[in-house]
């Protein structure tokens, strides 16, 4: 007998594994929030790297160095500074050098940046509610905590 996911993505046999299973659940998962946050990003002309950008400067602060903010990213990035330089001309960040080594670049939030990002705390905070709406406040934390289990296991592989 098929599973909810072998039947919700068409597939015609079973799983050959838990871990297969669990692994495309995961992806499937993923595409799903992925696809919702898409849209409520693109309403404000930002892109998820983009809004993850905006959120870790304006948690820390303070300027950061590039190489700093991609070591932060939620999903690893390749072009930091691309993503940095659409941000700069919206005129949400500001890039500077560092007076001590000037091959290292610090971004900091604008006030306009700071504004955008603070204008989506509540839809974002909505949207993780809704997205989790299946889920009690208890299974939350063990999918959290299974997560966690799960990239430990996967960091200790590569």
């Amino acid at each position: 007998m098929l599973g909810k996911l072998e039947q919700e993505i068409g597939k015609r046999q079973p799983f050959e594994s838990p871990q297969e299973a669990a692994v495309v659940g995961l992806l499937r998962t993923h595409d799903l929030i992925q696809y919702r946050f898409g849209r409520l990003f693109r309403e404000h002309g930002l892109s998820q790297p983009q809004y993850n950008i905006l959120r870790i400067l304006r948690g820390e602060g303070k300027p950061l160095p590039c190489l700093e903010i991609g070591r932060r990213m939620i999903a690893k990035v390749p072009a930091i500074t691309h993503l940095i330089d659409k941000l700069e001309k919206r005129e949400l960040v500001r890039r500077s050098r560092c007076e001590k080594d000037r091959r290292v670049w610090y971004v900091s939030l604008t006030e306009a940046g700071r504004a955008l990002v603070g204008q989506l705390d509540e839809p974002v905070r909505a949207m993780d509610a809704s997205l989790c709406t299946g889920l009690s406040d208890d299974e939350c934390r063990e999918l959290v905590r299974l997560m966690d289990k799960a990239r430990d296991g996967i960091r200790t592989t590569t």
